[in-house]
């Protein structure tokens, strides 16, 4: 018998905010992440913004030590797990045998791996450092959450490019679903925001290269012309419905489907027939009811002129005629895009919708794009009800992902 899932925890790292209260406050604002890079010296580079996490402090998880064992990447992933652990009060209410850890990325540590290449080359191996490997390597901020809240079931990381966090998401409620665990911490974490990843992205024409930071997430936009490079990460707590309500849980939203497929099309490119996106979702949505009145659409927006363009059909091809009466918008006009964490930090932006009826709206859609005529929130949030929630990604190698989410019925 398929069990019930459940969303019970919650914690964020964002450009627009370092804890979810403040990341669903951003949203509703339509608060814009992108700003000049402040990273590195951009006098040489193409790209001149990036939608980067700000006054972050890993203190509350890490003293001075750790830190500096741990590739920022982790310390967002940790930091924001602690936040969704803490919410969630599973602590103490779990069978450790029972809890798992789904957490992954798209690139990992490339900032340590920056920084040892170059202490290689300036002074040979005796320069590296020691926790080079535990430090870069993509599996290891899944390690570490399941070290620090002891998590002793599946500890995986999922590596699904853009759609990494939907996939860890998905994959985790499938085996929660399925009976072989109780709970799990999932989401995505990202931190490549440096001059090698920006560079890589610039070279095979996938960044914005505007230089106002309002002109350069544009999701929809008929001036879109590239992705804003983000970070951060988004967690959730996942638990099986029967657990979350014997031990008198807080519950944000169920999970009532999955859907996960590959293009098989392009390296970087998605099928402009849009069929494997539009199996996806036709995936998560089986079985589920729904109004598209009270419906909310989460895209994958990345601002780019293929997936804006097939994404749309996509949503066209599934939903049919109810595809012009369903809420869309894309946060990442707001955060930029968080590779690895964009999946997961745009499922809390669908839990923001079904808790608060409020849809997050694509902020600087101020040139719509004749061909792409669904409602996209232009500019300003707008409140309705929202009993239904879906969040779509897409992902370098053809990857797509689907999750819907639902307010909770006894």
């Amino acid at each position: 018998m398929k069990k019930r899932v459940v969303i019970t925890g919650i914690g964020a790292i964002t450009p627009i905010g370092n804890s979810v209260p403040e990341y669903f406050e951003a949203l509703k604002a339509g608060k814009c992440g992108v700003d000049f890079i402040s990273r590195f010296d951009v006098t040489d580079s193409k790209c001149k913004v990036a939608a980067e996490v700000k006054n972050f402090d890993p203190s509350a998880c890490f003293d001075k030590l750790s830190r500096g064992k741990t590739d920022l990447y982790v310390q967002y992933a940790v930091c924001a797990a602690k936040e969704a652990v803490d919410d969630s009060g599973i602590l103490g209410n779990i069978d450790a045998d029972e809890f798992g850890v789904y957490v992954g990325s798209g690139v990992g540590g490339i900032n340590t791996l920056c920084d040892e290449e170059a202490k290689m080359a300036k002074i040979g191996a005796k320069g590296v450092s020691p926790h080079f490997i535990a430090k870069m390597i993509i599996n290891i901020a899944a390690g570490q959450i399941a070290i620090r809240f002891g998590a002793h079931g599946p500890a995986l990381c999922v590596a699904t490019a853009c759609a990494t966090g939907t996939t860890a998401i998905g994959e985790a409620y499938r085996a929660i679903r399925d009976g072989y665990m109780s709970a799990a911490i999932c989401g995505g974490t990202e931190a490549s925001v440096n001059s090698l990843a920006v560079a890589g992205f610039v070279n095979c024409m996938a960044l914005s290269q505007a230089n106002d930071p309002n002109e350069a997430s544009l999701p929809f936009d008929s001036r879109r012309a590239g992705f804003v490079l983000g970070e951060g990460a988004a967690i959730l707590i996942l638990e099986e419905y029967e657990h979350a309500v014997a031990r008198g849980a807080k519950i944000y939203a169920e999970v009532c489907g999955y859907g996960a497929t590959c293009d098989a099309h392009h390296v970087t490119a998605p099928d402009p027939s849009a069929k494997q996106t539009t199996r996806a979702i036709a995936q998560a949505m089986e079985g589920v009811e729904y109004d598209p009145a009270t419906t909310y659409v989460n895209a994958h927006g990345t601002g780019t002129k293929l997936n804006d363009k097939t994404e749309t059909l996509a949503f066209k091809t599934f939903f049919g005629e109810d595809a012009s009466k369903i809420h869309v918008s894309s946060t990442k006009s707001m955060t930029g895009h968080m590779l690895g964490a964009a999946g997961a930090a745009e499922a809390l932006a669908c839990v923001l919708a079904l808790n608060e009826n409020v849809v997050p709206p694509t902020i600087n859609l101020l040139s719509p794009d004749p061909e792409l005529d669904l409602d996209y929130t232009p500019n300003k949030a707008v409140n309705a009800q929202i009993d239904t929630a879906v969040s779509t990604s897409l992902g370098f190698g053809g990857h797509n992902a689907c999750l819907v989410l639902k307010k909770v019925k006894a």
